[in-house]
């Protein structure tokens, strides 16, 4: 076949009757079928998607437009498909399609891309509900439907179905058999000349057929600027555009997350956690380390104080003023303290305080005339030794 001649790209959609008067091995038929059409079909994300559905009186969505865009997955699914075998919804598997399959949540691309929308219903039998009025409904919202039918299937109800001019919208085999034929007709009706493959496209990075004319697109991560043709790398990390919890790193196109210093990255590669910045290695304190949400401080133990690097440590001069609770002497014994007194004064229980010493041998019998003289001489010769002690 001509390269240039693809089927245009459709969202496709096949609804398959398996009533109960389909027999299975004619419902085999009818998967060999559609397996065969998908390898006819120009299938991928931005050329056709396909769908199935599979309906007698009820309804299954076999798979929707969104899950595959390869060949070999589609006809994987398609040959698992089973028969419901009950009535013959017509109607209700074409209101299904609309409110169901067309739909952007489930793979089929905006109005705005021009992508025609097609549905091939294949049935042997008479709906057995109102499908008129349902597939008018589709056709007028864009739908296009193919009629294909099998034996006994009824001729007027796949005109009734059918877009116009009906002699290319319905079909009709007389046994589930000879279905397969059907298949170079469709291929013949939906190829048209591959715009994209012909290199007069002019688009940048991605080229749509859209039959007889084409539209530009970009890959993800890139916008389609507005000369319509060349793309532009989206800033992936402009607010709202990115998951991150503390830092984006823009990456053509796409975009990494990072976290501030003194985090670590979760693993969904998104939030960050902060590190136990005081773990053994991580830290350069000397005595001890203060974790504080992502960072650290340095301390020291009691009696040290922190040297002005502000990581090392010194011992504390406890005997400073102000450290110390003694009355009149305190004496160093490295991290610790004991008080003292002046001579003539002892310390008192409380290991702090001091009172003055009463000298008994001065004290003695003598006369009490002479007790005020000696207690002044005491004083005088206290006074004298105190004043030598701070020198």
């Amino acid at each position: 076949a001509d390269t240039a001649c693809k089927n245009r790209p459709l969202d496709l959609v096949f609804i398959v009757d398996s009533s109960r008067s389909v027999r299975p091995e004619e419902f085999e038929k009818v998967k060999i079928f559609l397996s065969e059409m998908i390898d006819t079909l120009d299938v991928g994300e931005r050329t056709t998607r396909v769908a199935v559905m599979n309906y007698a009186s009820t309804v299954k969505v076999e798979f929707p437009l969104r899950t595959y865009f390869d060949k070999a997955s589609m006809k994987e699914a398609v040959s698992h498909i089973e028969p419901l075998s009950a009535g013959t919804m017509t109607g209700l598997a074409i209101q299904t399609a609309m409110d169901e399959v067309f739909t952007e949540e489930m793979g089929t691309r905006p109005a705005a891309f021009n992508i025609p929308r097609v549905v091939i219903v294949v049935t042997d039998g008479r709906p057995q509900d109102q499908v008129q009025d349902v597939a008018a409904s589709a056709r007028t919202a864009g739908i296009e439907i193919y009629a294909v039918g099998v034996g006994r299937a009824d001729m007027q109800s796949l005109r009734i179905m059918a877009s116009e001019p009906l002699d290319e919208h319905v079909f009709y085999v007389e046994t589930y058999g000879v279905i397969e034929k059907l298949t170079s007709r469709f291929r013949e009706t939906f190829c048209a000349v591959n715009v994209c493959a012909l290199g007069t496209h002019g688009c940048q990075q991605v080229c749509v057929n859209n039959g007889a004319s084409h539209l530009c697109d970009c890959y993800e991560g890139y916008t389609l600027n507005p000369d319509q043709k060349t793309c532009s790398a989206v800033d992936m990390c402009a607010p709202g555009r990115h998951e991150c919890d503390q830092i984006c790193v823009s990456k053509n196109g796409s975009y990494v997350c990072d976290c501030y210093e003194g985090y670590t990255l979760n693993p969904d590669k998104k939030t960050c956690l902060a590190l136990d910045m005081c773990a053994p290695g991580r830290h350069d304190c000397a005595q001890v380390c203060l974790s504080n949400d992502g960072s650290y401080s340095c301390g020291c133990y009691e009696g040290y104080t922190l040297n002005p690097d502000k990581k090392t440590c010194s011992a504390a001069d406890v005997c400073e003023p102000g450290r110390h609770d003694c009355e009149q002497v305190c004496v160093r014994d490295y991290l610790f303290y004991t008080c003292d007194c002046h001579p003539g004064y002892t310390l008192n229980p409380d290991r702090k305080t001091c009172s003055r010493t009463i000298t008994g041998s001065l004290v003695t019998t003598e006369e009490s005339c002479k007790c005020e003289a000696i207690v002044a001489l005491q004083d005088s010769v206290t006074s004298r030794l105190e004043a030598l002690s701070t020198k």
